[in-house]
């Protein structure tokens, strides 16, 4: 079963000008149920602008974004808040928790929005961190606040978890633990995982390898050997 269906999607800036940029050119995928994907592209390739599309954070100028039934390029601006409140979880590279929040209180932020949430002390325990309940978070690792990020985006229970660059500010191994917990939430939580990422090392691990250069795809294809996030050679 497909989670998301992109056809022919593309966002333009600027249309009709002299200065006008195609962010995405007709870019067309579909991603399964519980799929661990990494969509790889060098700084400006596109990648960032499909993944803000896919959240909702952007409309397309173009084409169409199936969720389920829905076409979410078609939403207005209320049905788009409500798609990234109920149906996403965003992980950034630089983990924006609230600085006056212990771990535990960001993870029951957000739940308190969403609609159907799990239980934060259970998600907090699945990332390993119940004894850090209570620390803020310059009271935590670089690793430990990302674990805390990801806990705070599964906690929702999203239909999509989104992650833009999320080990980039870790050494390998913290990174590499990062990846694991990542891979571990698709197949555990059958929650449609896609990471985009420059570096191709990563890619390694992924289920789904989708390239994008100047907006277009330029190769898409399943890993037959996925290798385990912890053995990936940084």
């Amino acid at each position: 079963m497909n989670a998301i269906e992109v056809k022919n999607l593309s966002k333009i800036y600027n249309e009709g000008m002299e200065n006008e940029v195609r962010a995405l050119n007709g870019v067309s995928f579909a991603l399964e149920e519980g799929s661990f994907t990494i969509i790889l592209g060098a700084s400006g390739a596109g990648k960032s602008t499909l993944l803000n599309i896919l959240g909702g954070m952007d409309k397309a100028s173009g084409g169409s974004y199936l969720i389920g039934d829905e076409d979410a390029a078609k939403y207005d601006v209320k049905k788009l808040s409500e798609f990234r409140r109920e149906d996403v979880g965003f992980v950034f590279q630089f983990y924006n928790l609230m600085p006056n929040l212990s771990a535990l209180e960001n993870i029951q932020l957000a739940a308190s929005v969403a609609k159907d949430p799990f239980p934060p002390e259970k998600i907090l325990k699945e990332v390993g961190l119940e004894k850090r309940a209570n620390n803020f978070p310059s009271q935590l690792s670089g690793g430990e606040q990302q674990r805390i990020a990801i806990a705070r985006a599964i906690v929702k229970n999203p239909r999509l978890l989104l992650c833009d660059e999320p080990t980039g500010a870790l050494d390998s191994k913290t990174g590499a633990a990062i990846l694991k917990l990542l891979h571990d939430v698709a197949t555990n939580y059958k929650k449609t995982v896609i990471i985009v990422t420059h570096n191709q090392k990563i890619a390694e691990c992924a289920q789904r390898i989708i390239r994008i250069s100047d907006g277009q795809i330029v190769s898409d294809e399943n890993n037959p050997h996925p290798v385990n996030p912890e053995d990936v050679n940084w």
